[in-house]
């Protein structure tokens, strides 16, 4: 199964290099992570409205280590999608900041931390 990403490509002036946002596609959502809840599970809020538990799949839990506040992707499942899901990716600070600017992070006024 191959999997297309879409990225889009931001020149940072700071320190003057090309990196690449992962934008949500289809059903994929933004969200933050409200609570570590154990065995690879977290609550999330996303800026769909809904606060799913989501869980970090088999193949992205050693490489993808999260904190509460974390800005993630989210894949919401087929089957109880409205409160489960997967997190897919880990947004850098750098990347917050250009989803913020670019208007993907429109909801996230109701979100105090930011």
């Amino acid at each position: 199964m191959q999997m297309e990403e879409e990225f889009d490509e931001e020149f940072d002036e700071s320190e003057g290099e090309v990196f690449r946002v992962k934008t949500p596609r289809g059903k994929e959502t933004l969200g933050i992570l409200q609570q570590r809840l154990g065995a690879s599970r977290m609550r999330v809020a996303c800026l769909d409205g809904k606060m799913r538990v989501c869980r970090i799949p088999g193949r992205l839990k050693r490489k993808l280590w999260v904190r509460e506040g974390d800005v993630v992707l989210v894949e919401p499942w087929e089957f109880g999608g409205e409160e489960k899901g997967d997190i897919l990716y880990k947004y850098k600070k750098s990347q917050v900041e250009w989803l913020k600017r670019n208007g993907y992070l429109k909801g996230m006024d109701e979100f105090a931390e930011f």
